[in-house]
This record gives C-alpha cells, structure tokens and sequence, in this order.
C-alpha cells in the first residue's frame, strides 16, 4: 500500500511542544503530536470501497494485514506523525474553553488525483484533549457514524466520508443515557477523510486567549490550502473567506432540512470551515414532519438544535466565528453584511428548496402559501416525512392525492374528519397549482424524485444494524450501505426499507433517543 503522503497540516501550523500525551490546557498550537492506542484483536467489519479508491488504495491492499493495522491503529504509516487538534467551542450556546480531539486521531494526507484528504481515526485512544474521557468509541456510535457519513455523500450533502470500520477488540465501559447505569460494550473504531476537519472552533479557541499570531497563520493556512481562489491574506481575502464559510454553511443547512435531517448537536467545534457534515453522534432523520423535533436526550428539554432551527443555529455560529475573526479584519460591517445576506439567502433558499420538493419549477404569487399550509397540515398528525414527499411525485390532477399518501401517516384509524379535510383541502390547491406547470407530469415525477429521497438511514435501521453486528452478523451494515448508495432509485428489491417506523423503535434507545455519549 502505498500511498503518496503530503504533510501541508504538520509542516505549516505551530505545534504542541510538550510531546508527552497528558490531558492538559495546550496553548499557542493548532495540534499536538499523538500515538494510537495499541488494541487487542482488531477486525476489520466494512470498508468504503469507492473512499479507499479515492486514496488510492486498491481492493486487494484493503484485505491486508498492513491496512488492517493502519485503519484500527496498531500500526504508523512510514514516516507519519499522527496528531489530534486543539481547538474550542460554543456547546449549547455557552463557551466551554478548550475542547480538542478529544477521541480523533488524525493519522496522514494523501493527495491523489488533485485531491488533498485527511485520514483520521475516531476511537483509537486518549489524546492530550480526551479530558475525563477514554478517547475510545463503542460499535453502536462507530455503526451509525460509518454508514451515516456515505449515506450523507450518496444523497449530494456536503460531508466527510467513512473509509473503514472496525472492532478493536477492547472492551469500553459506556453510560448509554448518563443514568447511572454503565455497562461494557465492544469497543470500534471508524476511520473518516475529510479535505480538512478544521471547525469553528479552531479559530474560536486563539481569539478566546487573545492570540492574534496564530490565529492569522491557521486562517492564512486555510486561505491558501482551502480558499486559494481568494489570493493572498488580507483583510478584504479574510472578509471573503468569512463570506464563502458562511454561503457554505447555509448551503448544507438547506440540504440538512431538504433530507430530514437533524444533526442533533450543532456546537460551534461540530461546525466543519468548509461546510460539510461533520460529527456524527446523536443525529436522526424526522420520521414524523416536525419542525420541534430533535433526538439528542441531552437538549430534550429547550430542543436548541430541533430540526426547524439548524438554519437559525447555523447564523448563530456564524456569529461567533465572526467574532473569533474580528482580530484579524478589525471592521465590523462587512461581517454583518455576510451575516445579514444569509437571513436573506435563508428565505431565498428555503424557498425553492420547497418548491423544487413539490415540483413547482414556474412562480406564483402563492406558492409561500401554499409551502406553508402545507407544513403547517404535516404537523396535524404524525405524518413520515420521507414516504409523504416521495409518494407525492406520483400525484396528477386524476388522482386523490389523499389516498397516494396514505402509507405515510402513522395513525390512520384515529384520523378525524377534521384533519382528512384538511388534506383534501391542500391537495384541492395543489392540483391548481400543478395545472400553471408546463412540464410533463412524468418530467415533474423524475424532478422530484431526485431531490425527495426514498431510502434515508433512519435511526432503527441503524440500530437493527449494530444488533446483529452486535451478535457477530454483519450483513445487515453492508446491505444497508449499499442501499443507502442509490438513496433516489426505486430499487424494488428493497421496498422492505421504504416504510414508517416500526412502532417498536418508537420510544427504544438508539431509535429515537440517542445521547451525545451514543
């Protein structure tokens, strides 16, 4: 295996200088140089062929010893330095100081085929930046963040990728819902690529210790190796940089609410510069359409990071990294242009994200209307979000609308009159509206199913996923993977997964609540 190595990230930033792997404060460095633990009985479960590609790493190299070693880190690439990075973070609006790679080690750059990628491994062990934790992961986080990560990719959002997933072979002791009751769990360990997994809180954490030098050499790194469009550093490239991270953000941010999907835990150090997902803990994708709806049991009671406020959430992390970079542009009003022209983008880009959901592609004066008495029926009774927009592109104006979307409402017998006329009422409009449309309702069925997506991973799947790996099958994480790469076809062979939530998975941990621990 061999793989063409560059070094931009360690050869261009500052340095811990204390190489002794302690959990302590580390200052005036954007990483510290980090050894992966050594583990037990190492086993590779699934790999990401398309990623390993993507390196360069062929079929056959991903079957050996050698990668096996390298991917669950009982092995160091030649002449590597494996690091995990400092940097801080806002954690549920409140500032909380030094946070860091706390379980992530990143382990090498590869360049192939113009293409600069990160390759870094989540759960190999204890870094300078673990706190009271053990830097280890447990299969069933390690399954989730695997399969998430490729779904995400498959469905066109801006993400990091998975390359492996692996047992370790340890035991790891866990608190799954921070009750009091910890248990043993197989310990994993996923290895994730990224082009960078520099976050927010990267810059955040040198202008919380007021440390302007290094603050200007990590933005004028990300500038030249991420932003290079920009030309050199200067205060009018920094502006643009700040502009670009924040059209980015949003962008994913539409994608995110287009899909379903709540990230659950949208902290400033979970925010990616380059506006990819990134982080995947206890995330989920709505099953119901609820805007108020997140699955992180940590925010259960003020529901901050809930699906209908990623969009307010993502502007409010853009403030504090506005803020992180104040030092070095020193003028206040071209950030808040920026961050005034992403509320305005915000209602632009929702806006036709909506409607290129309902296959409107020509303007009317009441289409907003129509989008909202839409969402606001969605909520009436618990309605499958996923199943309703997908079986809407089969409507025409011939059909009752109500009956093609019958499969999506979970509570069909104790549906009122009330509620069914409602719907009727809807589709009543809709059916006008579709007459002012000038394409085809075959060319508006393809349209829709490109951007309403029949196969999402949602939370059960997942979870009957690492039951069976937990039991020692592991076909069902490579079934759903493959499905999960054609998220937009029919694939009737697995209609199986087009469905509602069972109603076993309702109220079962790990399928609709799920701890930052998960």
């Amino acid at each position: 295996m061999r793989l063409n190595i560059k070094n931009t990230f360690t050869e261009n930033l500052p340095d811990d200088k204390t190489l002794e792997n302690s959990r302590r404060q580390v200052t005036e460095a954007v990483f510290s140089f980090v050894t992966p633990k050594k583990t037990k009985a190492p086993k590779v479960l699934h790999i990401s062929k398309e990623m390993a590609s993507e390196l360069h790493i062929s079929e056959e190299e991903t079957n050996s010893e050698f990668f096996k070693n390298i991917v669950t880190g009982n092995e160091i690439y030649p002449n590597t330095k494996p690091y995990s990075m400092c940097y801080g973070g806002h954690q549920f609006g409140n500032w909380a100081g030094q946070l860091g790679d706390g379980r992530a080690i990143n382990l090498f750059e590869v360049e192939h085929q113009n293409n600069n990628w990160k390759v870094q491994l989540k759960g190999a062990g204890q870094t300078p930046y673990s706190r009271t934790a053990d830097g280890l992961a447990v299969l069933r986080s390690s399954v989730r963040e695997y399969l998430c990560a490729e779904a995400m990719f498959h469905l066109g959002v801006p993400t990091t990728r998975s390359l492996s997933l692996s047992f370790s072979g340890d035991t790891v002791l866990r608190d799954v819902l921070y009750d009091g009751n910890p248990a043993y769990e197989k310990g994993a360990i996923v290895s994730r690529v990224s082009p960078s997994f520099l976050r927010f809180g990267n810059y955040e954490i040198f202008a919380a210790r007021k440390d302007v030098k290094n603050l200007k050499v990590l933005t004028d790194y990300t500038i030249k190796h991420h932003f290079s469009h920009l030309g050199e550093p200067s205060k009018e490239s920094y502006v643009q940089f700040f502009k670009e991270v924040s059209e980015r953000t949003l962008a994913m941010i539409i994608h995110w609410q287009r899909v379903g999907f709540v990230h659950g835990v949208m902290n400033t150090d979970n925010m990616s510069i380059l506006g990819l997902t990134i982080d995947f803990g206890p995330y989920g994708w709505l099953e119901g359409f609820d805007f108020g709806w997140t699955p992180n049991t940590t925010d259960i009671q003020h529901k901050r990071y809930r699906y209908g406020n990623q969009p307010n959430i993502g502007l409010w992390n853009l403030y504090q990294l506005a803020n992180a970079l104040y030092p070095i542009i020193e003028e206040v009003t071209p950030l808040e242009e920026i961050l005034d022209q992403y509320k305005v983008d915000f209602e632009k880009q929702s806006f036709a994200m909506m409607k290129s959901k309902l296959g409107l592609y020509t303007s009317d004066e009441n289409d907003l209307e129509l989008i909202q008495h839409l969402e606001d029926t969605l909520q009436l009774t618990e309605t499958d979000m996923t199943i309703f927009f997908r079986n809407l592109s089969s409507f025409s104006i011939e059909k009752s609308g109500f009956y093609l979307i019958e499969k999506a409402f979970y509570e069909l017998e104790d549906f009122s009159d009330a509620i069914k006329m409602k719907w009727l009422n809807w589709f009543e409009k809709y059916a006008e509206r579709l007459q002012k449309e000038t394409t085809s309702p075959e060319e508006r069925k393809e349209k829709m199913d490109g951007v309403n997506p029949k196969y999402v991973l949602r939370n059960y799947m997942s979870q009957l996923a690492i039951d069976a790996a937990d039991k020692g099958d592991y076909s069902l994480i490579d079934e759903l993977y493959q499905l999960l790469k054609k998220p937009y076809t029919e694939q009737p062979d697995n209609e199986k997964w087009f469905a509602k939530r069972p109603e076993w998975a309702r109220n079962k941990v790990g399928c609709s609540m799920l701890s930052c621990s998960s």
